[in-house]
């Protein structure tokens, strides 16, 4: 398992556009990304759950990769989250 913390700068926050374009990349990759705020947490193919986890900006998420390939995917999905969120 890799993790990264991340602090959400879009002024809106996690919302349906870059959730879809997330929940799309994720698909990409056989590894699971789940993210975490606090005591909730969602993967991130399940955009209705993301979404509803309100994460606006400022907020710290903790976002968690593992599987097979979550070397990769960990490289990829940090730049992704970065350029998005």
């Amino acid at each position: 398992m890799k993790e990264f913390k991340y602090v959400i700068t879009d002024p809106v926050g996690i919302h349906a556009r870059p959730a879809g374009l997330l929940a799309k990349e994720a698909k990409n990759y056989k590894s699971t990304i789940t993210f975490v705020k606090g005591e909730k947490s969602a993967k991130a193919t399940s955009l209705m759950k993301l979404m509803g986890m309100g994460i606006v900006q400022g907020d710290e998420v903790t976002i968690r990769i593992e599987g097979e390939d979550e070397d990769t995917f960990f490289a990829d999905i940090e730049k992704f989250v970065k350029e998005t969120f």
